[in-house]
Order: structure tokens, then C-alpha cells, then sequence
């Protein structure tokens, strides 16, 4: 059973793995997930570090600065995704993977962001880890519950199509621009939001926080959990995060186990964990159970 601080990680993954999921839902390929939620977490570092909390910080100042972080990087998703998704595939995702080393140097070399040691003793809103568990905890269900009511909504059902058909979506007289940047947009306050809480709990932030790396692990919680339902980030963030830690008995041996388990999981489950079949026989299973 993992312990309080590993499950504020897993949820946190969670969180981030439907961040990536959002846009790829409309068939972008953004790794922009990570240059986001380094916003996120800085601006919350700078917010609660420059006011005077005394080594403490109120759950309302906390919920304030994931209101500002939402707003923030919801504009900056805007303003960025217009000219940035009228790429596709490939070429979108190098220009994401841009954005993220920009934002990355940037914090890197901003006079008041500390350099490459970064912005410590941030202020904590909690004190034990069982407060994150239900603030992260929370978001994770109202983002759950916001893209469950997505996939069945009109909007939902345009993302699908653009996945499915660009082309043939925007003969059917749907705006595509709108739809993809609605997307990009609500994928980017979710990340902004996430960083927020990741750097209260990780009490200290840096650049390295939205490197590549992020990027790749992210987008790989999304193909091993699947990417045809918002479970499949959830699952694939909880999983992936997860493993490197359960693993630690085995010493360096789990570097090379989680990477199997990266490598062999689209092999052996071409669309991730959860598909939309799965969870259809589910339910049927279910209601089977449920007949007298």
C-alpha cells in the first residue's frame, strides 16, 4: 500500500496525464503539458514567497493563486496555440517541445525565479500529506467529472470527429480552429492549476520541473493507459508514477523495468489499458450483476 506521499505524486500524475490527454482527444499530438505547469508552479512560488506567511500559507491563498495559474496559462495557451496548431503530428509536437525549453530557460534566467537553484521554502498549506490528498484529490474528480461530461457534450463529440477526420470535420461546417484551441486551452489551465499544488507540496521549485523529460513521461502515461477515454491518462499517471517507487527494492534493476514496461505496454496493448470496449463490457458486467 503506497504511502500518503506517494499517492499525492500519483494524483498529481493523474492530473498531468489528462492534461496531455485533452488536446489528443482532438487529435493533437501537444507535449506543451510541462512548459505550463512550470508556470503554474512559479507563479504560485513567487506568490506565496514574496507575501508575508510566516513559513505558513491559508488553504483560500492557495486556491487563489490556482484561480491566477488557471487564468494565466489559460491566456498563454491562447495566445501561443493560434499560430502553434496549425501544425499536425510530428511537426506539432516539436514545436510544443519548443515551447517547453523556452519557458524552461526563461524561468532558468529570470533575475527573480533563483536561477538554477530555484525558489525555496514555499510556504505549505497542509501539514502532513494526507491536505494534498484531498486538494489534488478534489481537482482530479472535478477533472474527471468535467471530462466525462465533455465526452458526451457537442464539443466532445467535434473533438472525436477532428481526431477521426479533420478534414472531413471541417466540411461538416465545424469551426476545427475553435475546437482544437478550446482544448489546448483547458489542457494548459489544468496543468497551470497542478503546478500550483506540486509546489506547495514540493515546498521548493525549479526549472527542471517542465524539462523534456516531463514531456516524455507525461505523453507516456497516455499511451500505456490509452487515450480513447479520460481514464486512461488517470490510470496510466497512477500506474507510471507509481512503478519507479515500488520498484525501489530492486535498486537500479527498476530503471530498466519501467522502461520495459513503456516499451512492451503499447506492444501488448495497442490502445493502452483502458478502451472504450473495456469499459463497455464492464458495464455490462455490471448490469448483469445488478438483475435480479
Amino acid at each position: 500500500m503506497p504511502d500518503n506521499g506517494l499517492l499525492v505524486q500519483m494524483i498529481l500524475g493523474a492530473l498531468l496525464g489528462l492534461s496531455v490527454y485533452l488536446p489528443m482527444a482532438a487529435g493533437q499530438l501537444s507535449l506543451a503539458t510541462p512548459a505550463f505547469y512550470a508556470v503554474g508552479g512559479t507563479l504560485a512560488a513567487l506568490m506565496a514567497t514574496h507575501a508575508d506567511h510566516q513559513g505558513t500559507i491559508s488553504l483560500g491563498a492557495v486556491l487563489w493563486e490556482m484561480v491566477v495559474a488557471g487564468a494565466l496559462t489559460a491566456a498563454l495557451a491562447a495566445l501561443v496555440g493560434l499560430p502553434v496548431l496549425r501544425l499536425r503530428g510530428i511537426y506539432l509536437a516539436i514545436a510544443t517541445i519548443a515551447l517547453v525549453e523556452i519557458v524552461r530557460v526563461a524561468i532558468l534566467n529570470l533575475p527573480f525565479t533563483g536561477g538554477a537553484t530555484g525558489i525555496f521554502g514555499i510556504p505549505q498549506p497542509f501539514g502532513q500529506p494526507l491536505g494534498y490528498i484531498g486538494l489534488s484529490g478534489g481537482l482530479l474528480a472535478l477533472a474527471g467529472w468535467g471530462c466525462q461530461r465533455l465526452e458526451g457534450s457537442r464539443l466532445g463529440r467535434a473533438m472525436a470527429a477532428i481526431r477521426d477526420d479533420e478534414l472531413a470535420t471541417r466540411c461538416m461546417g465545424i469551426n476545427t480552429t475553435r475546437v482544437k484551441l478550446t482544448a489546448f486551452v483547458a489542457s494548459a489551465a489544468l496543468a497551470g492549476v497542478t503546478g500550483v499544488i506540486a509546489a506547495h507540496y514540493l515546498n521548493t521549485w525549479n526549472a527542471r520541473q517542465g524539462s523534456f523529460d516531463v514531456a516524455i513521461t507525461t505523453l507516456a502515461f497516455v499511451i500505456l493507459g490509452g487515450s480513447r477515454s479520460w481514464l486512461g491518462p488517470v490510470i496510466g499517471g497512477l500506474l507510471l508514477t507509481a512503478l519507479p517507487e515500488l520498484l525501489r527494492p530492486v535498486g537500479d534493476l527498476r530503471l530498466v523495468l519501467f522502461g520495459l514496461v513503456i516499451l512492451l505496454g503499447p506492444v501488448f496493448f495497442p490502445q493502452g489499458l483502458i478502451t472504450p470496449e473495456l469499459l463497455e463490457r464492464l458495464g455490462r458486467w455490471d448490469l448483469r450483476r445488478l438483475k435480479p
